[in-house]
């Protein structure tokens, strides 16, 4: 019976992984990128006065990650534009979400059940491409496992590492949001998960890559889907990372302690006041003339 249940999921997770992304998932993954963008303040009014800006933060919210991967193995970086069913499917995504009359699409697709819909949706493509990437670069560099995490790595939040770019097309420069400064869940998740996939395509990891693509997916949609219903945006890795980052990489909120303690504590050791401030050479000599005089009369 277990190895029965074993072959099913299995044939299963194969399955799974054979299923195609285009255009059902692609579909799901344009739409929550694009809500994303008119999220953002000032995203509505920039529509509205440049169409075009808009577009081009349309499409670096799609296709930001592709973008990112071909620049770092060294491919043209507009090479995928050269897909046209995907760059009209969101375009039409784009056109929809902010220029349907009434605003009938918007409020179709940012109702919270079929939000959660397509944010399940997405996260399947998020996994494809991360092991896109990586066995991508995997053929190009057969033992350049850091070219490996790193290309998978931008494929799986290429756009959020893009956002400083991207904003600048609205006009807005916010450098203290850099993602790389504070990570959000999605560019943790697709670092973690190109380390798996990494380990796996040079057979540290003994795991096929369908069923890494299966289990690796359904984390990723649980724990989306748990976040966007409960709007939190807490992560899931933060317990673990409070535990392990003090005792690898230190505390700064001790060390701060610390340093504030040295000086407090050195301030309770000098009792006495400080002494007064030496006079300047000015104040000598104003001194030494005022004695002459004193003695001249």
């Amino acid at each position: 019976m277990e190895l029965a249940g074993a072959l099913q999921l299995g044939e299963l997770a194969a399955a799974f992984a054979a299923l195609p992304v285009f255009p059902l998932f692609d579909t799901a993954y344009f739409i929550v990128s694009v809500l994303y963008l008119k999220y953002e303040p000032g995203a509505v009014e920039m529509s509205r006065k440049s169409p075009f800006a808009s577009w081009l933060c349309a499409m670096l919210h799609c296709f930001g990650s592709y973008i990112l991967a071909d620049l770092l193995l060294g491919e043209s970086p507009i090479d995928y534009f050269s897909n046209n069913s995907s760059v009209i499917l969101a375009t039409a995504v784009w056109y929809l979400i902010f220029f349907c009359p009434l605003n009938l699409f918007y409020k179709c697709v940012s109702f919270l059940p079929m939000k959660l819909i397509f944010v399940a949706m997405k996260e399947v493509v998020r996994v494809r491409k991360i092991a896109a990437g990586v066995h991508h670069a995997h053929h190009r560099y057969h033992h350049g496992w850091f070219i490996m995490m790193a290309t998978g790595w931008v494929k799986g939040s290429g756009v959020a590492l893009m956002s400083n770019f991207e904003q600048l097309l609205r006009g807005v420069w916010k450098p203290e949001t850099n993602e790389i400064l504070h990570m959000s869940f999605p560019t943790k998740a697709s670092l973690y998960g190109t380390i798996l996939f990494t380990l796996q395509q040079t057979h540290w990891l003994p795991i096929s890559e369908a069923n890494l693509i299966f289990f690796f997916t359904m984390f990723m949609i649980v724990c989306k889907v748990f976040m966007t219903a409960t709007h939190s945006h807490a992560s899931p890795f933060a317990p673990v990372e409070s535990f392990i980052c003090p005792v690898f990489f230190g505390s700064v909120s001790s060390g701060h302690t610390s340093h504030h303690h040295d000086q407090h504590g050195a301030s309770h050791e000098v009792s006495h006041p400080p002494p007064p401030p030496a006079k300047s050479k000015e104040e000598l000599n104003e001194g030494t003339r005022k004695r002459k005089a004193k003695k001249a009369e």
